[in-house]
């Protein structure tokens, strides 16, 4: 559904670009690279494949990976047979969300980088960009502490 909306925003804008657009900015938000607008949206769409990927293939793959490759804490109890399907459902619920949430940086990313060559005088607000990467480094600190409290220790019997 985001992929659908994002596919409906950007080819709205793709005409109003110019043919060759600003693609990487500097810490202040001044560009300092270029590239033709079809390769910045085939970026995006490359992108959008990685996010997917991490949205349903890692869950996939980690479901049929041997155990011996999964670096998990507490592996043993919670790989086993009898906790496996419940682990990997976890972890799979896991990989979606993080998935999910690159993806809306890469589309808040994109979007900023298209608004700078749309409004080439004042320009989008490279602030926003910082507080966006805040907001992912606050989410995987949590979703980290989330997979280490459900993994770090075994339930009390």
């Amino acid at each position: 559904m985001t992929a659908a909306c994002a596919s409906i925003y950007f080819s709205f804008y793709y005409p109003l670009l110019p043919k060759v657009v600003a693609s990487h900015f500097d810490l202040h938000g001044i560009a300092n690279g270029w590239q033709p607008k079809q390769v910045f949206f085939e970026v995006l769409g490359g992108m959008t494949v990685l996010s997917a990927f991490l949205v349903f293939g890692a869950p996939a793959m980690v479901s049929v990976i041997p155990s011996q490759f999964i670096n998990l804490p507490n592996k043993d109890y919670w790989l086993a047979p009898e906790q496996r399907a419940a682990s990997m459902e976890f972890l799979s619920g896991w990989f979606a969300w993080f998935g999910y949430a690159v993806y809306l940086v890469i589309i808040l990313a994109f979007d900023y980088a298209m608004q700078m060559n749309l409004q080439s005088e004042s320009g989008a607000n490279p602030t926003r960009l910082w507080y966006m990467l805040a907001g992912l480094v606050v989410f995987a600190v949590i979703w980290t502490i989330r997979l280490f409290g459900r993994f770090g220790r075994l339930p009390r019997t």
